[in-house]
């Protein structure tokens, strides 16, 4: 471009004010940390959602490690019982003895696993939400209705939920 050429476009143009410089300048800054402003707000919901999701995946994943060694434990339970039973018909000691460690131990097994057995006794009031009815029998003398008679297979529970509820008979 010639000097000429220069000079006619500086006509042209009207000067430009230091004042009006910032003026112009000053909406573009506002949009711009409007802009920034509402980047930042959806980053922050992006972040929580993403703090739910984990928490809610980490919730699930607990609640399945659960259900998995409640039902794991469940099918264990019957070789509980059959030892409870071989304890009860063995005639002498060293095998009584013998059983007495294997229940033992499967017991301490369970402890370790957070599982507990659930205390009901014969003439104890019948609660329905840890045992099963499973026998009426009528009451005998000096027997309360309502109550267990016997006690047929033990029931057990991991911390609040129970695993297998107890079959008991109940008076009436």
């Amino acid at each position: 471009m010639t000097k000429k050429n220069e000079e006619e476009k500086q006509k042209k143009q009207p000067p430009v004010k230091e004042e009006d410089a910032t003026e112009s300048d000053v909406p573009e800054a506002e949009k711009l940390a409007a802009l920034a402003e509402d980047y930042k707000r959806k980053w922050y919901s992006v972040s929580a959602e993403y703090d739910n999701y984990r928490k809610r995946n980490a919730a699930a994943v607990s609640k399945a490690y659960a259900d998995g060694a409640a039902e794991a434990i469940l099918k264990l339970l019957p070789v509980a019982d059959n030892f409870g039973y071989a304890l009860d018909s063995a005639s002498d000691e060293k095998t009584k003895a013998g059983i007495d460690k294997v229940i033992k131990s499967f017991n301490s097994i369970l402890s370790s696993l957070g599982v507990e057995e659930i205390a009901i006794e014969a003439g104890s009031p019948f609660d329905e939400s840890v045992a099963e009815a499973v026998m009426n029998v009528p009451c005998g003398e000096g027997e309360a209705p309502n109550t267990v008679k016997h006690v047929l297979k033990k029931g057990y529970r991991s911390g609040d939920k129970v695993i297998r509820f107890a079959q008991v008979t109940v008076t009436v």
